[in-house]
């Protein structure tokens, strides 16, 4: 037989609870902590969101004060080259026929400094979209996306540091700065509920 406490119970799990229904003092407190652990993990997702929100506006002037320190993630196949410098090299070069026009692979849509500005400006709409609750879902879900992106120029980078050309601090900065972008895209991701299945 069911005592009194263990009617409750059921109810406590279900999150249902009939208004016409008396709560033992002690059923009560129990709903009470259910609801304030879920204010608190509400609280800890908005901190989240906001310390996320932080450290992309943070990146985002950085693209825009330094752009040549996202330059090296940047992978060379993104990068459109320009035809005016194409052009004033072979005419600096007085006639060499071995002179050719730039080459822009299919991905080249945009030069170096038009990917650093866009990428940018992405972080910048992420980190607004992660503090308005509407669209912390969607943006945390875009943020995660954007910096699994970021992942193919950190290897990149980190390739082209280990070449013979690379240098001992190119390899010493791009060996941290490729493991750093794990821990982001498991935040971000979190941040999409992506753990609590929402």
């Amino acid at each position: 037989m069911l005592n009194l406490v263990q009617y409750f119970e059921c109810f406590r799990t279900v999150d249902v609870l009939p208004a016409t229904f008396r709560l033992p003092r002690r059923a009560g407190l129990w709903l009470h902590e259910d609801m304030r652990l879920s204010r608190s993990a509400r609280t800890t997702q908005t901190l989240s969101a906001a310390a996320m929100s932080a450290l992309l506006l943070v990146s985002a002037r950085k693209h825009f004060q330094q752009p040549s320190f996202f330059a090296p993630v940047v992978p060379d196949y993104l990068c459109r080259e320009d035809h005016a410098a194409g052009r004033s090299e072979l005419e600096g070069s007085q006639g060499n026929d071995n002179a050719a026009a730039p080459h822009n692979g299919a991905l080249a849509l945009m030069s170096r400094e038009e990917w650093i500005a866009v990428s940018g400006l992405l972080e910048a709409a992420a980190a607004v979209g992660l503090l308005v609750p509407a669209t912390r879902k969607a943006a945390a879900f875009g943020t995660t996306l954007m910096f699994t992106a970021f992942l193919a120029g950190h290897v990149d980078a980190l390739r082209r540091a280990y070449s013979p050309a690379g240098s001992a601090s190119a390899r010493r900065i791009h060996t941290l700065r490729l493991p750093l972008q794990v821990p982001l895209i498991l935040w971000a991701w979190s941040l999409a509920g992506a753990k609590r299945g929402e």
